[in-house]
């Protein structure tokens, strides 16, 4: 087969949740200029709907649902919704995450709510929308978008001679890092069904930080810059196209070299 066919994705229908964020965005993107039908879903409607309306400016196949991944009956209805207008879905971008804590000292019911989206709600978006990609023959793909931090403990010498907050709160650690072996568990548990899935941990990404973070991150950066919003586009499209349809149970490291 061609490659520019293996990387093709018109026909498939995929779900993004925390579409309307900036790796979001830049996921929905890549997807559907790889010809995908892609849905991105938040909490709140109209946040991924004025995402989705200037992606369909461009013309691009973009569409907004709705979704609170801390209610189930939220997420059934979203599967509902999904099977209604398009019929089936190829590949899950399991993307949302909320971060209701702020620091170590956070309150704790500010972790518990923490984990009711991203630990629990997130094992059960997962678990529906696994569903629906196994009801379609073709099979599919789950991508879970976890982070470096997930894989390493912070580096608090890059918020050296800034004003940001270097009491990094300790949740987002904890359910990162839990991911990434769920994402081992999920391979697994699917075997035999032609279900891939896989993990992407992203380092930082550059979005307007200030200066002397920019410096202090970058140096240790063999490529010496945070990612761009393409760094993304080519792994999604590539877990989730015939491409990668032999990459299954992997947790990828995407940091410049960050951490080699």
């Amino acid at each position: 087969m061609n490659v520019k066919e293996l990387f093709e994705l018109k026909g498939n229908v995929i779900l993004v949740t925390g579409g309307a964020g900036v790796y979001g965005q830049c996921i929905t993107e890549g997807l559907a200029e790889a010809g995908a039908r892609v849905i991105i879903a938040s909490r709140i409607k109209e946040n991924v709907e004025v995402v989705a309306k200037k992606f369909r400016k461009e013309g691009l196949d973009v569409h907004a649902m709705q979704v609170d991944q801390s209610d189930h009956n939220s997420v059934i209805n979203l599967s509902k919704m999904i099977i209604d207008q398009f019929g089936k879905l190829n590949c899950f971008v399991n993307n949302a995450v909320s971060r209701p804590m702020k620091g170590y000292y956070s309150p704790i019911e500010q972790f518990a709510a923490s984990m009711e989206v991203n630990a629990t709600g997130m094992m059960d978006i997962v678990r529906e929308m696994g569903e629906l990609i196994a009801k379609n023959q073709q099979g599919g793909s789950i991508i879970n978008i976890s982070s470096m931090m997930g894989m390493y403990g912070p580096d608090y010498s890059n918020y050296k001679g800034t004003k940001m907050a270097s009491n990094l709160p300790p949740d987002y650690f904890f359910h990162n890092a839990g991911l990434i072996n769920l994402t081992r568990y999920l391979a697994k548990h699917f075997s035999g069904m032609n279900i891939r899935v896989n993990c992407i941990s992203p380092g930082g990404l550059h979005n307007n930080q200030p200066t002397r973070f920019l410096k202090n991150y970058t140096e240790k950066v063999p490529l010496r810059r945070m990612a761009n919003q393409d760094d993304i586009k080519g792994l999604v499209v590539l877990l989730a196209s015939r491409a990668g349809e032999y990459i299954n149970g992997e947790n990828i490291l995407m940091d410049g070299g960050l951490n080699a």
